[in-house]
């Protein structure tokens, strides 16, 4: 299959291709690797030394070192064709580099091969992966290429995939930490936005950002889930905080110097007349979060 490959560029160089065919024509030979590998790994499997007469007359028999051999043989085989396979792919998309256009169907086109070798059972989780990486990025260079420089539009997908995991791992380990299971999908999908709420003087991205955050937290607390709880009520705070600093700040400027420090002194003598009670407040609270999983 390594030949194939070569063959195929050096066939391509020869007819005159660029570049970009060129690496489009290895990435297709790299795609025939992938039925040839299924077939061979699944003749491997139906191959095991085992005697169809014997069994049926009760008796068991040593199978011979040739049965032994050939479905290891063929099982080195396909796993030699697979690999091949990936190198190919892997020198396609190398060559795509320098032209994001054709660069964005190969790694979708790449992206699609995965996922069909994830129909394969053993292979279903590593190929499942690589399918979802090369298509994000494949969106991801589409996206450059139409000069989107908002934050969400390449991290929310990222973002949904990882929640979608996670949900399903939850599903199976009722036991599995929610920071386990959420946290990654919860802080790829919020972060982006509470660190581009500096650089950004529109009010949709605070207004959207509130109200996922706050859905985010209601969720945590109604499920009892510490991760959503944290990291919405975290967002939400900074968002909060975002929008009324500038108010805050022209409130301040208008009084006279003296009463933001009577204020604070005030708000000194409040804290530590309770402060019993605020410690016993914050302990509660923190026994709370820890409650939750």
């Amino acid at each position: 299959m390594l030949l194939l490959g070569l063959e195929t560029a050096a066939i391509a160089d020869t007819v005159g291709l660029t570049q970009p065919s060129l690496a489009l024509a290895v990435l297709g030979a790299a795609a025939a690797t992938a039925p040839v590998a299924a077939l061979l790994a699944r003749r491997a499997g139906r191959g095991e030394p085992a005697s169809g007469a014997a069994s049926a007359a009760g008796a068991r028999e040593e199978p011979s070192g040739a049965a032994r051999g050939v479905p290891a043989s063929l099982r080195q085989v396909a796993g030699a064709v697979e690999g091949t396979g990936y190198a190919l792919a892997a020198v396609a998309l190398g060559l795509m580099a320098a032209h994001p256009g054709v660069l964005g169907f190969g790694l979708a086109a790449a992206g699609v091969g995965a996922a069909t070798v994830a129909l394969r059972a053993d292979r279903r989780v590593p190929a499942g992966i690589a399918a979802t990486v090369l298509l994000l990025a494949s969106s991801w260079v589409r996206l450059a290429l139409l000069g989107v420089v908002t934050p969400e539009a390449y991290t929310l997908s990222t973002a949904g995939a990882a929640l979608a995991v996670g949900h399903l791992r939850h599903r199976r380990d009722a036991a599995l930490s929610s920071w386990a299971a959420y946290g990654p999908g919860l802080g790829l999908g919020l972060a982006p936005s509470v660190l581009a709420l500096g650089s950004d003087g529109s009010w949709l991205r605070p207004l959207l950002l509130g109200a996922a955050a706050l859905g985010v937290t209601v969720l945590g607390v109604r499920f009892r889930l510490q991760a959503p709880v944290v990291l919405g009520g975290g967002a939400l705070l900074v968002t909060a905080g975002h929008e009324l600093a500038p108010t805050v700040v022209q409130v301040v400027g208008l009084l006279p110097r003296w009463v933001p420090l009577a204020a604070a002194g005030l708000l000194l003598l409040v804290l530590g007349a309770g402060y019993e009670k605020r410690l016993r407040d914050a302990r509660r609270l923190r026994d709370g979060l820890r409650g939750l999983r």
